[in-house]
């Protein structure tokens, strides 16, 4: 079995940042990672110039030949300055959320900043990260809707690596849960936890909704095991009820400040991002989800 990034002694923590209101969370979330994990930390901007032209006028026939260049002109100028404009507005981004995570947590924040598509520039940076940080909803998310980032998905389903997703705002991580359904995914999310430092010395419940076959009881018996051999003292919790409606009242009922999830797993917990229970579980609860796989 290939050992997790999360586990790696090396590489580092990259948080993605853009405009939303999730930026400054983010870069808490980062920070705190990076000092648990004592890792490097990098934060990236990524500007996506292929949306810009959806607005230019379609100038088969409307002009005269010159009129149709002067205007062209006019387009690429004016392309050219909200390229400037966006690449000065991701350094004071990042410049901020620098300086924010060295006041807060005394990390050393490295900055880049990248143009194209943010999925794929993750998956380019991807070799070197041991975890990714994201905020649940981007910049031009629907708040009122309940609506996920659109690039969410596409993130987690991308990326090999541990995705965290950060909530609207931070807060100190005394305590987190682990949704477990018995699956493989699931024992090994609990493997990776217990040879992780991410969250060691965190107080830790463990979650199993509905009913259970004796093999997924015996599974949960081993995730126990797992975690009281690796430090936890872990609150074991089995619930009757619909995986996400039991989660959700769980995480309130126990004070959970980070929900832990497998990124693939039973149908209870986890068949895909939109649609599944795992979609259901972002939008309702206010706490940061880790996606580990």
């Amino acid at each position: 079995m290939n050992e997790s990034p999360l586990i790696h002694t090396s590489g580092r923590v990259l948080a993605a940042l853009d405009h939303s209101v999730y930026a400054a969370s983010v870069a808490d979330h980062a920070g705190w990672a990076a000092t648990q994990l004592d890792a490097p930390l990098d934060m990236v901007h990524v500007i996506d110039r292929r949306g810009w032209s959806s607005g230019e006028p379609d100038l088969s026939g409307s002009l005269s030949l010159g009129g149709q260049e002067v205007l062209l002109e006019k387009l690429v100028s004016l392309d050219e300055q909200r390229g400037r404009i966006a690449q000065e507005q991701g350094r004071r981004l990042l410049a901020q959320a620098q300086a924010r995570v060295a006041g807060l947590f005394g990390q050393s924040a490295a900055i880049k900043q990248r143009q194209g598509a943010l999925v794929e520039t993750l998956l380019e940076l991807e070799p070197d990260v041991r975890l990714l940080v994201i905020g649940k909803r981007g910049e031009h998310a629907n708040f009122a809707e309940g609506q996920l980032g659109s690039k969410l998905e596409s993130v987690v389903r991308a990326a090999s690596r541990p995705v965290l997703i950060a909530a609207r705002g931070f807060r100190a991580i005394n305590r987190f849960m682990i949704a477990f359904d018995g699956s493989a995914t699931t024992l090994r999310c609990v493997e990776m936890v217990s040879a992780s430092p991410l969250l060691a010395g965190l107080e830790c419940v463990l979650l199993m909704v509905g009913p259970a076959s004796v093999s997924q009881r015996e599974a949960l018996q081993r995730a126990e095991q797992s975690l009281r051999e690796a430090g936890f003292v872990p609150v074991i919790k089995h619930v009757d009820g619909v995986a996400e409606t039991v989660i959700a009242q769980t995480v309130v009922a126990e004070r959970i400040d980070l929900l832990v999830m497998g990124a693939y797993g039973h149908s209870r917990i986890r068949n895909r991002i939109v649609g599944s229970t795992t979609t259901q579980v972002l939008r309702s609860c206010k706490i940061p989800v880790l996606l580990l796989r």
